[in-house]
């Protein structure tokens, strides 16, 4: 007995634009029901109802929309607007699909196991997040499942040609691509600091912060070339009797 698909009801609706944050605010989802050879329509959702249903059905789960009470139609969730502040849905895509027409869509990878790789090497798992399948609306798997086990060092890898697929649909993803692999861990080398370069000037500095003379502290209070003593405090020509003699003084020889 098949499983009865999840429902969702929706409203005709005639606000547009920017005035659809009153609907917001009042508890109602935006969304557009559109489709091969049917009339695209806005409508409104109920916001709460269609968050939870949208966090436990994939991309290719197929739903029941009835629109304004009317019939309900096979339909797939095509895209999602998210408020990333609130991270709730703003608007919506409904898409109706025709149970005799093939769909490419993109289904999702799910990872499953542990890679020894990963755990025991320290490397970082590196896969593909979807796949593009062909296939009839009710035959398109709603996942593919990734097994990691096999990774067991840095050289093992999975292909796509690896994976599980149904038999009723069309891979159209490269079989030799790969799927997973495990990379080593990035190795990082420390450079040393470059060695600090002597601006000029420092070399004199350090010169006066040891006590060494610079040219102008050896003329304060050091002996000059014309004496033993400074010129400050020495006594000058003509003044008291240090003063040296002239040459040209004349003694008296009678």
């Amino acid at each position: 007995m098949p499983t009865a698909r999840p429902t969702l009801a929706a409203t005709r609706r005639d606000v547009l634009g920017k005035k659809v944050a009153d609907l917001r605010r009042s508890g109602k989802l935006p969304a557009v029901v559109f489709g091969h050879g049917e009339e695209s329509a806005p409508v409104t959702v109920n916001a709460h109802e269609f968050d939870l249903l949208r966090r436990r059905v994939g991309a290719t789960t197929l739903i029941d929309v009835s629109v304004d009470g009317g019939a309900a139609k096979p339909a797939l969730i095509r895209s999602v607007q998210i408020d990333l502040i609130r991270r709730r849905p703003i608007h919506a895509d409904l898409f109706l699909v025709r149970m005799t027409e093939e769909l490419t869509v993109d289904v999702q990878i799910v990872v499953t196991g542990t890679s020894e790789a990963v755990e025991k090497l320290g490397g970082t798992l590196s896969h593909l997040d979807h796949l593009r399948v062909r296939g009839l609306p009710d035959h398109l798997p709603e996942r593919v499942v990734l097994p990691i086990d096999s990774l067991v060092d840095f050289d093992s890898a999975i292909h796509v040609r690896d994976l599980e697929f149904p038999s009723d649909v069309t891979l159209l993803t490269d079989v030799d691509e790969v799927a997973a692999k495990v990379l080593p861990p990035r190795i990082e080398i420390e450079e040393a600091p470059p060695a600090e370069e002597v601006e000029e000037g420092e070399e004199g500095e350090a010169a006066e912060e040891g006590g060494e003379p610079t040219r102008e502290g050896a003329r304060e209070g050091a002996p000059t070339r014309e004496g033993a003593s400074s010129r400050e405090g020495a006594p000058s020509a003509g003044e008291g009797g240090g003063a040296r003699p002239s040459g040209d003084t004349k003694t008296s020889g009678a």
